[in-house]
Order: C-alpha cells, then sequence, then structure tokens
C-alpha cells in the first residue's frame, strides 16, 4: 500500500508529519472540513501528460491548473490532463483521485504551484480518500525538488473554509 511506503519513507529521513485518518471524503473541501484544516493547505496531486511523459502536479486546493499558463512556463504545447482511465496503471496502490505528490515513489516528476511553494504546512492524500499527511512544506520540497512554477489560478471566488466552518 502507498501509504505505508509513503509514512517508511517519511520516516527513514527523520522527519514530522501528522496522519490524519477521516471519513471518506472526495473533494478538497470535504477533506479540509474532516480533517479541521484550512482549505489553502490542503494540496491536491493532477496528473499530466507532457510530451507523452507523465508528471505530477501540485496545487493548493483553492486554485486550478491553468493550462495556458503551464505551457508557456514549459515552453511546450503538447500539455494536458491525464485521463482517469490510466490512472489504474500509473497508481496501481492508490485509489483514483487520491493520489500522493511524492513523484519519486512513482518515478515521476513534480511541478508545484508557486502560491502552495509559500505556504508553510500543507496536506494531502497518502493514496486513499480517508488518509492524510500534513507535514511542512519545505520538508516536502527537500524530498522530493519539486519544480516550482506558475501554472494555477484561483478557483471562483468562494469563502474561505476553515476547520468545519467558514470565516
Amino acid at each position: 500500500m502507498v501509504l505505508d511506503r509513503l509514512t517508511d519513507y517519511l520516516d527513514a529521513h527523520k522527519l514530522k508529519y501528522v496522519l490524519i485518518q477521516h471519513s471518506p471524503a472526495y473533494t478538497a473541501r470535504e477533506v479540509a472540513v474532516s480533517a479541521h484544516i484550512p482549505l489553502r493547505e490542503v494540496a491536491k496531486t493532477v496528473v499530466l501528460t507532457i510530451d507523452e511523459k507523465h508528471i505530477l502536479a501540485v496545487l493548493p486546493a483553492t486554485e486550478m491548473v491553468d493550462l495556458n499558463l503551464l505551457r508557456k512556463a514549459l515552453g511546450t504545447i503538447a500539455v494536458r490532463l491525464t485521463s482517469e482511465s490510466e490512472f489504474n496503471a500509473l497508481f496501481p496502490d492508490c485509489e483514483v483521485g487520491a493520489m500522493p505528490p511524492f513523484g519519486n515513489l512513482f518515478k515521476m516528476d513534480v511541478i508545484v504551484s508557486e502560491s502552495l511553494a509559500e505556504e508553510e504546512e500543507i496536506a494531502f492524500n497518502s493514496g486513499s480518500h480517508r488518509d492524510l499527511i500534513k507535514m511542512s512544506y519545505k520538508d516536502f520540497e527537500r524530498l522530493v525538488h519539486p519544480k516550482v512554477l506558475p501554472f494555477s489560478t484561483p478557483r471562483h471566488a468562494r469563502p474561505n473554509l476553515f476547520a468545519g466552518g467558514l470565516s
């Protein structure tokens, strides 16, 4: 299971993290409410195909991938969202949509949104829709070595969501 590989990896590097188990949640908003954390700290992992190579794009749940920005940042036009039908082969031990942002566990490059790189902590799915890991962004960056790029834009204006309520 990817959760075991991930926690073993974090433990081997002697990093501090919190494993949060919650009722099944399928959207970032549901995850934030269940885990009692700010929505902006929930990092979502999006699988992209760039020039026929799969990569992981990690961004705050409050934002969305802007393919035009990404094309400019990478200097390529061959960028697309990877289809869910491709996920099983890429992430056999993960539930669809619950991939952790550790590309090194899947032999994939990782890009991170500039806005997420500004956060002190991030929280992300760890292979299932019930398990979340929260850790320092700097520790994540030190292990994964992502490329930080401008490729996300804010979602439609919505109220900020904090621990079970609106603020």
